[in-house]
């Protein structure tokens, strides 16, 4: 799932397991080959399934989740899935006071040139009717949606919050969402309306929050995080792919950096008890 020009290699869907190996203590990427297995692939749906019932037993502590100012929040589905997909993430925000609206676009299916027109429009008017700027919430290719929306109106965007999107996707790590993206592709606006992925890859403007499993069966986990900085963090989770959505530890770190007072920056910082579904906090 991606926003870059061309087909093989590119990104893919979300940050995809790789091989376990601890991240290196100064925080640099390690630069070998490697991608989803197999097993992680094949285990995707039910892995899921399992993600989405863990949700229900973790409500007691999700409504005690830092509430919010009620500023904007737009969110954005991955690949080939609709606003059908967010509905459960949308439900909690909208429970922690914030404006939430989905993208408004049916199914993504890339760049097109209905999502390029059309999403800036989405995010404009969302920020002009709460009377500031507005977070996004993309889960994978909708992450770099997102991204590539800040890039171009960061005056409209609070802050970006990406869940398994391989905004650095490069050619040695692996992605099962290419077949599907190239097939795809005749929809797809002009190759000069589409950013390259050295382009997708440049860090952005405005806080952002990358959310990446090592469990994902997708795309390489390797693919969706970047070097820390003032303004980026990369916050390791548990879940699959297609759990990002709905799992709790996943539920409570968007609410947790949703509430950061604008203009302000902190690291995340989990609640102790809950340190352990945070790999290396």
């Amino acid at each position: 799932m991606y926003l870059i020009r061309g087909a093989g290699g590119r990104a893919g869907s979300a940050a995809g397991a790789g091989d376990g190996d601890p991240l290196p203590p100064s925080r640099s990427w390690p630069d070998r080959p490697g991608g989803p297995s197999s097993a992680l692939l094949l285990t995707e749906p039910i892995r899921g399934l399992v993600d989405l019932a863990a949700l229900p037993l973790a409500s007691p502590w999700l409504a005690s989740a830092p509430r919010g100012d009620g500023h904007g929040v737009l969110v954005l589905p991955g690949l080939l899935a609709s606003d059908a997909s967010t509905v459960p993430l949308r439900r909690f925000l909208r429970l922690l006071s914030y404006d939430v609206r989905g993208w408004g676009l049916g199914r993504n299916r890339g760049p097109t040139e209905a999502v390029l027109e059309q999403l800036p429009q989405a995010v404009a008017e969302h920020a002009q009717r709460t009377g500031r700027a507005v977070s996004l919430v993309g889960w994978s290719l909708g992450g770099i949606f997102a991204r590539e929306i800040a890039r171009r109106q960061p005056s409209l965007v609070r802050q970006v919050i990406t869940l398994g999107s391989p905004f650095a996707q490069q050619d040695r790590w692996g992605s099962h969402a290419d077949g599907p993206y190239r097939r795809l592709s005749r929809l797809h606006a002009s190759p000069g309306r589409i950013p390259s992925r050295k382009q997708v890859a440049r860090p952005i403007r405005v806080p952002s929050t990358s959310v990446y499993s090592r469990h994902d069966g997708i795309v390489s986990w390797q693919a969706c995080v970047e070097p820390d900085t003032a303004l980026h963090e990369n916050v390791e989770v548990r879940c699959s792919h297609l759990g990002f959505g709905v799992d709790p530890a996943t539920l409570w770190l968007i609410a947790d950096r949703l509430a950061v007072p604008d203009g302000q920056q902190r690291p995340f910082r989990p609640p102790p008890l809950m340190r352990p579904l945070y790999p290396g906090r």
